[in-house]
């Protein structure tokens, strides 16, 4: 009793809910009624009859086969593999009713063959329909069932991989597990995938609210909003204005699913509540090893539908750069989760919001289960069949500290072997992260058998560590490492410089939304980039010149515009823009010869290119520029960063002067309002190879 009333206190005391209580009438007395209920609650969560979980039950209907552990009742099209039902807590069905049956739980992709994609399209939608059911584990504690389909070399319609999709179910399991197993052979044709994902769509008459993390959660809007005359669409399909929701207090709003974008590190558990009945729809995610593109990859999970996504592979924040191609012949084979659909349910009485609580406790013990030891296929391995790489990472920059600094809050990584910063284009293979502690120690555990590198990357300095060595992970592997020192890059003292080296531009000014265009949900918080339309607040902020920055007096919290996007005209087209950075050298400086060194970050590019002038803007050929880059599309899609680039640039001393000089930053690609840069940081090194610290 002790231990569940500690949970629960836990549980009051976390999101404030007790001063509601509070104010109903005691502390002891509200404190006394959850233990109550969520002594109830637990125990209904768990079993509610113990005879009926003991037995775990498979039936076979007419084009379905229906699992039933006594908690839930799990329904799979047969041979398709599409889940058409869940029946829990005695709601028949949480998934969506309309529409067929096959589009309510479903694997899905998106692929071309190479040069041959669809116009106006970005690829065939497969909806991975399986042509053979197996049941491949049977027993009192678990039921495992495969649903897999074949490729066909005559066929010219299907993509040319082998798909295995699994469904497990335990004993005593308020929800299930699923993952998919991806294979192409050697001698197969090339092929372009898109996009991997698994799909639930919800009872939307059920649930409402929806919750991705202690701060991301409210009631949303129907899909019927979304559509004219209620719903208005904006500057693109996924954006639309509630113009008359089917809940008043939504009025005005704006919908966008990528407002809901979360980096995949963060991605650990989210999903919806049925607030009536106090039931809670949970996807959790233990692990991202199987995720593209490492932990700062932003992907979507849920949104308006009521929908839940598990994606495991997309090119969404990043581009055409993370489409996964193979060329002619390659062979591969990778595995996608598993991923745990969790149930769970309160008695009436108990506040229904505090499922998101639960949902999260439930997180933690998954992540302690990892890796599942109960998969039956050997293409996941276990954690006996699994190494670790552990070490310590340390930063040298003589001109900040004498002696090395600690890496504290630093990603360390192991991916596919490649290039400095090549895991953020890595989409293939499997990737291993961990963070580092405040003195830099790492522990990378659970790896699977394969050949990697090490990568890092450290809060507040630029660039990327890479370690070379191509380290081989076989099980039992345990490779220690020691110290490891990562020398960011760095030629003289700091002149001045802009931002800060995390690789967003968060800290940077971003506006208020435009009133007509908001989410109420991201008003006045630190994550308002997330608003609808921030791009437009540029011209409305500098509507004549461009913004200009004296490194001397400005503060880049404030005056720094947070992008750097294109200006619309008034014939409806759009112009470039060009920044200044004006600053001054003094006496001390004048007598250097040599080059100074510009370092730029960008934290996000889509389609658009830097030039750099120095104190001369009607120079035609710029001292530097970056050419054409990214396709990330990170500003329409509300983020504060998509690809990382890292330019250092030469200035030679005798294009400065004396006194006063201005940096000219040009973006000139404008066809549309989505071209443009977020910066990082920048910051100018004085050419002074002997002042560093000794």
């Amino acid at each position: 009793m002790f231990m569940l009333s500690s949970h629960v206190y836990q549980l009051v005391t976390t999101i404030g809910y007790r001063r509601h209580l509070l104010r109903q009438g005691g502390w002891i007395i509200a404190l006394i009624m959850f233990l109550s209920l969520f002594e109830t609650a637990i125990s209904q969560n768990q079993s509610s009859d113990p005879k009926s979980t003991q037995v775990l039950q498979l039936h076979y209907q007419k084009g379905h086969v229906v699992v039933d552990n006594g908690i839930f009742q799990l329904t799979l099209s047969n041979p398709e593999g599409f889940v058409t039902g869940i029946r829990y807590n005695g709601i028949e069905n949480v998934l969506a009713y309309t529409g067929t049956e096959h589009d309510r739980g479903y694997w899905d992709l998106v692929w071309n063959y190479p040069g041959k994609k669809i116009k106006k399209s970005k690829g065939t939608l497969d909806r991975i329909e399986a042509t053979k059911m197996e049941v491949i584990t049977q027993n009192d504690e678990k039921i495992e069932i495969s649903f897999s389909r074949t490729w066909n070399a005559s066929s010219t319609l299907a993509v040319p991989v082998n798909i295995d999709k699994r469904f497990v179910i335990l004993q005593n399991s308020s929800g299930f597990y699923s993952y998919a197993i991806f294979e192409r052979l050697k001698g197969w044709p090339a092929v372009e995938l898109d996009n991997i994902r698994l799909v639930f769509k919800l009872n939307q008459d059920k649930f409402h609210y929806m919750a991705i993390s202690d701060e991301r959660q409210r009631y949303m809007p129907l899909p019927d909003d979304r559509i004219p005359p209620r719903g208005k669409p904006l500057a693109y399909p996924e954006a639309v204005q509630l113009l008359d929701p089917i809940e008043p207090e939504l009025k005005g709003e704006v919908d966008d699913k990528y407002e809901y974008s979360m980096e995949s590190k963060d991605i650990k558990v989210h999903g919806w509540i049925s607030t009536n009945d106090s039931v809670g729809f949970w996807q959790i995610t233990p692990s991202n090893e199987f995720r593209s593109a490492g932990p700062l990859k932003q992907f979507l999970g849920s949104h308006v539908g009521p929908t839940n996504l598990a994606v495991f592979h997309s090119t969404h924040y990043v581009g055409a750069e993370l489409i996964m191609s193979f060329e002619e012949g390659e062979a591969w084979k990778k595995v996608f989760g598993p991923v745990f659909v969790y149930l769970n349910s309160f008695p009436k009485g108990v506040d229904p919001l505090l499922l998101w609580n639960q949902a999260k406790n439930q997180t933690k013990i998954e992540e302690e289960k990892w890796p599942y030891s109960f998969t039956a296929s050997s293409d996941f391995p276990a954690s006996d069949q699994r190494g670790s790489v552990t070490g310590r990472l340390l930063v040298r920059d003589r001109y900040i500290r004498s002696e090395d600094i600690p890496a504290n809050g630093s990603y360390v990584g192991l991916a596919a072997p490649g290039d400095v910063g090549s895991w953020q284009r890595e989409y293939k293979g499997y990737q291993f992260w961990s963070k580092a502690d405040e003195k830099g120690y790492f522990s990378i555990d659970n790896v699977r058998t394969g050949r990697y590198n090490l990568y890092a990357f450290v809060p507040g300095f630029i660039g990327d560590y890479h370690n070379e060595t191509v380290f081989n992970i076989s099980p039992g592997t345990k490779i220690s490492l020691g110290d490891l020192v990562y020398e960011p890059p760095r030629d003289g003292v700091t002149l001045w410089e802009i931002g800060v080296p995390d690789r967003t531009a968060a800290e940077f000014y971003i506006p208020d939304p435009n009133p007509t265009f908001t989410n109420k949900l991201y008003l006045n918080r630190s994550d308002k980039y997330r608003q609808y339309g921030l791009w437009e607040r540029y011209a409305e902020l500098y509507p004549h010149e461009d913004m200009v920055y004296n490194v001397d007096v400005d503060d880049y919290s404030k005056n720094w515009f947070y992008m750097q996007v294109t200006r619309k005209q008034a014939d409806g087209g759009y112009k470039g823009t060009t920044w200044q950075i004006k600053f001054q050298l003094d006496d001390k400086t004048k007598n250097f010869t040599g080059n100074f060194k510009l370092r730029i970050a960008l934290a996000t590019s889509n389609v658009a290119e830097l030039q750099v002038r120095v104190n001369d803007v009607t120079v035609v050929k710029p001292l530097f520029t970056t050419g054409e880059i990214g396709k990330d599309n990170t500003i329409a899609r509300h983020g504060i960063h998509g690809l990382y680039w890292l330019y250092s640039v030469d200035v030679p001393a005798t294009s400065l002067r004396h006194g006063n000089n201005t940096i000219y930053l040009t973006q000139p690609l404008a066809i549309s309002p989505f071209q443009g840069l977020m910066y990082d940081y920048i910051r100018l090194e004085c050419p002074d190879s002997i002042s560093h610290l000794t």
